[in-house]
Formats: C-alpha cells, sequence, structure tokens
C-alpha cells in the first residue's frame, strides 16, 4: 500500500485548542478523504468504504460552503492550504 503524505497545517499547540473550529473540522476531514481514497486504490469492490467516503466528502462540503459564507478570507486561505477546488456556487 502506498502512503501518501498528509498534511499537517495546524501546529500541535492549535490542534488541542481549535478541535471544533471549522477550519480544523475540514482540515481532519481531507485527511480521512485522503487516506479513503489510497485505500479505494487497491479495493475497488469496497462499497461499505465508497459510502463512507461519500458521506465524508458531503461533510466536507457543506462545512466549506458554510465557511465560504462566513469568512471569505479564510476559506479562499483553507482551500489553498488544502489544495482542493473551490466549489461550485449555486
Amino acid at each position: 500500500m502506498v502512503k501518501k503524505s498528509f498534511i499537517s497545517v495546524i501546529s500541535h499547540e492549535e490542534k488541542e485548542e481549535n478541535r471544533g473550529s471549522v477550519g480544523f473540522q475540514i482540515l481532519s476531514l481531507t485527511n480521512r478523504i485522503r487516506k479513503l481514497s489510497s485505500h479505494l486504490e487497491l479495493h475497488r469492490k469496497d462499497y461499505l468504504s465508497q459510502r463512507g467516503l461519500r458521506k465524508i466528502l458531503g461533510k466536507r462540503q457543506r462545512m466549506l460552503s458554510y465557511l465560504s459564507k462566513k469568512n471569505r478570507i479564510r476559506y479562499k486561505e483553507l482551500i489553498n492550504q488544502l489544495d482542493i477546488r473551490e466549489s461550485k456556487a449555486r
């Protein structure tokens, strides 16, 4: 199994303080998404993991939408740090 490097944008001290912040939650969901994606590259027929991945993607999408409405500058910074695409406006 090929290990991909996971992002550690937030320092250890900030992790202890800001676990409930939207930015930290998006960061942890992104790490989980990357882990599941690498797992699914090896195990293509693992349908339960595919379902879990879709749920996590939806949750991250809702959090990103919330953050873009509340703090557009922080949203742009987080998108660039995590190297993910910007969501489409509805």
